[in-house]
């Protein structure tokens, strides 16, 4: 069942407000034309999200999955690090990890599913590639196939301002952040070598991540007090095509019945199917 899915995924991500600190890059240069001001809320700047926060984001999830179905994940950081928090690092390995590798029985063994996920270890590469997610304010020039989105850039002031009636509200400190509102499009994922476990693993974080999406763990990038990062997120079925694909996100069209025929498939067949590979895997850790 596993040759029918493609190395290319999609997740759908839908959110009012994305801060990930200073690492928005944007195409100002090319739409602006030297007058660009990027508080404008005329501008019809696009750009990319890179990948790093989105990464994060979606192994917390994987590794609650795994957590729940009583394993323990890899810890992102290194076992011989000069840890200047050593205590916090302990806590994490207590709380449901394992050392960086210590999964690892021997040079060819893939180890726990994170870390053959993810990689990292003694030069190992992950088997799943994330992506950057380019986005355009104009949602005509969005393409679905390739892991776009419909975003609104703008850069947003942020003032600490005096509370005596004396100084009447003199600004303190001023922050700048950069911010994407009401993205809509998908995050295109690669496995390098496709799974039923890699599969399995990716639709239940995805799960997990809907339903904790308003947990400040799980929250996608910064402003996270202020609404930032809720995320409302979906796996596409990896059964459609491309067609099919494109038709998701087109609001004017719902599904055919073609596609709700895939949705059953995949819910009831296939699935299933991955998930039983998945259980068996975190078993054998």
């Amino acid at each position: 069942m596993i040759e029918d899915i493609d190395r290319d995924v999609f997740v759908r991500i839908q959110t009012d407000l994305l801060v990930v600190g200073d690492s928005i890059m944007t195409d100002r240069h090319h739409a602006s034309n030297g007058n660009y001001e990027d508080d404008d809320p005329q501008n019809q700047i696009g750009g990319i999200i890179p990948a790093f926060s989105l990464s994060g984001w979606l192994r917390h999830g994987m590794e609650k999955v795994i957590q729940e179905r009583g394993g323990t994940a890899c810890h992102p950081g290194e076992p011989n690090a000069n840890f200047r928090k050593d205590g916090v690092y302990n806590r994490d390995l207590d709380a449901g990890y394992h050392e960086k590798g210590a999964c690892l029985d021997d040079d060819d063994d893939d180890g726990c599913v994170i870390l053959d996920l993810f990689g990292g270890f003694g030069n190992r590469p992950g088997k799943v590639m994330r992506r950057p997610i380019q986005f355009s304010p104009v949602r005509s020039s969005v393409d679905y196939t390739r892991g776009q989105a419909e975003g609104h850039y703008r850069r947003i002031n942020r003032n600490v301002v005096s509370r005596n009636e004396e100084d009447n509200r003199e600004p303190l400190r001023n922050a700048e952040l950069d911010a994407v509102g009401n993205l809509d499009g998908c995050w295109h994922l690669s496995f390098r070598e496709t799974k039923p476990e890699f599969v399995a693993l990716l639709a239940e974080a995805i799960d997990f991540l809907d339903e904790h999406q308003t947990d400040f763990m799980h929250q996608l990038g910064g402003a996270r007090n202020f609404g930032g990062g809720i995320v409302d997120c979906d796996l596409v079925n990896p059964l459609y095509e491309e067609h099919e694909l494109r038709r998701v996100f087109d609001r004017g069209k719902g599904k055919t019945q073609k596609m709700e025929e895939k949705d059953e498939t995949w819910e009831e067949a296939y699935l299933p199917t991955f998930q039983e590979a998945l259980a068996e895997r975190v078993v054998d850790v």
